[in-house]
């Protein structure tokens, strides 16, 4: 497959999959400021969102202040920023386009739908009157894509490529969004406004990554931060875990593999050792914040390599 090929289907499938996390986030931390709180915690729930795309800096030299409203704007509709929704959505459809001749009919028109959607509802403002409802819109157009890839795909390189994009993608932002929580609880006093707001927290992180019903069906008790953990890192049954992404990065760069691969495999093969065989208490113990932020550089390390080895054409 021609690199330039490669490199539209694995970016089609990182930015609507990153849409899709955008919406989610952007979703729990609607509900979650709906909550009894005071000015600072209010102010800490959104800066939470800009820390967990790495866009502080930029919000900050755009906006005088951290507001509900200016950070809904800047991450749903502000076209200049590369991680809104309306950025990801248009960039999703371009890539596709670019490579017409390598998708479905099916998958071709559900990007480009998607996009014609969505300029209609920023159009009517559905951000803004009713956002549950358009970060509804996002998940379901972005699972709508996925299941019609899978479903209409020839299982051969395209797809493979697809899948790199949406698992590297997924690995990032999951543990992006636990790497945040874990930092937010232990900023907190240890008094009983954050002992109860404890239980809220967990539980919006679970249903950001569509965990909560998994989380009661397989531990059947409290959420505790130990079991969130296990179960978005370690539990290869949890969709979106980081085990489960790099199970399927192994998978797919094992069906592409080239000449120039074997180190991209050998990498990524080790990362998915580790976590197969990892325990909870031993990253715990060893502490999370440096876990997950040593995984955050091998995984967007091996973004880096697939992109060397694969998606940059070969100069002469």
């Amino acid at each position: 497959m021609l690199s330039r090929t490669a490199d539209n289907l694995f970016w089609m499938c990182r930015y609507i999959e990153r849409a899709e996390n955008t919406a989610r986030m952007l979703d729990v931390n609607l509900q979650m400021s709906l909550m009894p709180q005071d000015a600072s915690a209010h102010d800490s729930l959104w800066r939470a969102v800009l820390r967990i795309s790495e866009l502080q800096h930029d919000y900050d030299a755009r906006f005088p202040a951290v507001t509900a409203l200016d950070v809904l704007h800047y991450l749903v509709r502000e076209p200049t920023n590369e991680s809104s929704i309306y950025a990801c959505l248009r960039a999703a459809r371009e890539n596709a386009r670019a490579v017409r001749g390598s998708l479905t009919t099916e998958v071709w028109e559900t990007y480009n739908t998607t996009w014609l959607e969505l300029q209609k509802h920023l159009q009517t403002h559905l951000p803004e009157r009713n956002p549950g409802e358009f970060f509804e819109w996002v998940k379901f157009r972005a699972h709508l894509a996925r299941g019609v890839t899978i479903g209409t795909m020839l299982d051969d390189e395209a797809l493979h490529f697809l899948r790199l994009g949406m698992h590297v993608e997924r690995a990032d932002n999951t543990a992006r969004l636990l790497d945040v929580k874990f930092h937010e609880e232990h900023e907190e006093h240890e008094d009983i406004v954050a002992r109860t707001s404890e239980f809220y927290r967990w539980a919006s992180l679970l249903s950001s990554v569509s965990g909560l019903e998994i989380y009661r069906k397989v531990y059947r008790d409290v959420i505790t931060s130990d079991r969130v953990a296990e179960l978005l890192i370690l539990r290869p049954d949890m969709p979106r875990s980081l085990v489960a992404s790099v199970q399927a990065l192994t998978e797919d760069l094992a069906r592409v593999a080239n000449q120039r691969s074997a180190e991209t495999e050998r990498r990524a093969g080790m990362l998915y050792a580790e976590l197969r065989y990892g325990r909870v208490e031993d990253i715990l113990h060893s502490g999370l914040h440096r876990y997950l932020e040593r995984f955050l550089e091998r995984i967007n390390d091996l973004g880096n390599r697939i992109s060397q080895d694969f998606l940059v054409p070969l100069v002469a």
